[in-house]
């Protein structure tokens, strides 16, 4: 493995940072949101996805066929890691990282015009992976069927991010037992989206379908296809937003460390009481960790290797470190880390958003457990 940066890496992280440095604000957060608390409709940072798309940001790592730079998953993980660090509120990982780029692998040629107009900004992409059938057994799963017509799709997914502003959505479905993707128009007859209230005000909803019209992503010939399809884009979800909270907190472990500096209490600096000293060692220890797994994940995904295991490990760390790092944060800043209108209230949010999305740690070790005794 090697850990020396590409220059793409280092180049698109620039260049994130700057465009986001200019943009993202602890204003400019506080004033999404208050809007997403008013409309309901969820925090969606406009300015800075134009900017995003301006700058080549979006298209970067997309392959060159569809209008991409040809980078890959080590500078979508530069990428990934700038936004965390702003908490941004725009969908490149949906969009562009899951979206787009499983339309530009397997998608039709059709299809593949959704992953061009993705990276140039002017159409989002979003993915609706999750439902209550995951933790309820006894709720219906989504499911399609082969009509005359074409495909129907039938079932519910929740927490679909950025959905009312998704120009398609990639949907899994059960197929006669048999996973298989789907791309659906949102606005077609049969879908209907609701918003709902997340922990950070993030932009999601419930997409009910009731016999909408489809599209299988992939070829219909090959029984295992759907399977192949549908495990590509859960590795880079998994792995995208464990990039994105590697991100928020290396930023959360800097302002944590630095309010420890200059906050004093009789006399000293709080960090150095040994009690907060041990937490924020503890949180440091925390971030390393986890940026060596991310970094694990990117590279063997760059490298086209089997990448699985390394994606759980940091899935794993993502979700568990970011309880702690998070709850570090707060503790330590005391008070104000509870106040809405501070802005580390902002990135405990964005962690415990993540830490939600990525799941409990029983089953980041059945996976890890199942993968170790069949690496197959």
């Amino acid at each position: 493995m090697d850990f020396t940066p590409t220059e793409g890496q280092l180049d698109l992280a620039a260049l994130t940072g700057e465009v986001c440095a200019k943009l993202v604000t602890a204003d400019r957060l506080r004033e999404l949101d208050t809007t997403a608390s008013r409309t309901g409709a969820g925090r969606f940072d406009e300015p800075l996805w134009a900017a995003l798309a301006e700058t080549g940001v979006l298209s970067a790592a997309l392959p060159e066929d569809v209008g991409g730079n040809g980078l890959g998953a080590l500078e979508q993980c530069a990428v990934l890691r700038e936004l965390g660090k702003v908490v941004a509120a725009v969908p490149y990982l949906w969009s562009v990282v899951v979206g787009a780029g499983t339309l530009a692998r397997f998608g039709s040629e059709q299809q593949r015009e959704w992953a061009r107009r993705a990276g140039t900004g002017s159409a989002v992409l979003s993915a609706a992976l999750i439902e209550e059938f995951n933790y309820r057994p006894e709720a219906p799963a989504t499911v399609a069927a082969e009509t005359p017509d074409g495909w129907r799709l039938t079932g519910a997914k929740i927490t679909v991010p950025y959905a009312e502003r998704a120009a398609r959505l990639l949907v899994s479905a059960q197929v006669a037992g048999s996973p298989a993707v789907f791309l659906v128009d949102p606005a077609a007859e049969g879908v209907r989206i609701t918003a709902q209230q997340v922990v950070d005000l993030g932009a999601e909803s419930i997409v009910e379908f009731s016999e909408a019209p489809a599209e299988l992503v992939g070829s219909a010939e090959a029984a295992e296809n759907g399977a192949t399809v549908l495990d590509w884009l859960l590795t880079r979800a998994w792995f995208g937003l464990s990039a994105q909270q590697l991100g928020t907190l290396e930023r959360a472990l800097d302002l944590v460390a630095g309010y420890a500096r200059e906050r004093e209490q009789f006399g000293k600096a709080i960090g150095s009481f040994q009690a907060v000293a041990q937490r924020l060692a503890d949180a440091y220890i925390d971030v390393q960790g986890l940026r060596l797994a991310v970094t694990q994940a990117a590279w063997r995904l760059a490298e086209d290797l089997p990448a699985a295991e390394a994606v759980h490990t940091a899935k794993f760390w993502a979700a568990d470190a970011g309880h702690r790092v998070a709850h570090t944060v707060v503790h330590i800043h005391g008070g104000v880390g509870i106040d809405r209108d501070h802005i580390v209230h902002n990135y405990f949010t964005a962690a415990k958003h993540n830490e939600f999305a990525l799941g409990g740690a029983t089953d980041h070790l059945r996976a890890l457990g199942a993968l170790l005794a069949d690496p197959a």
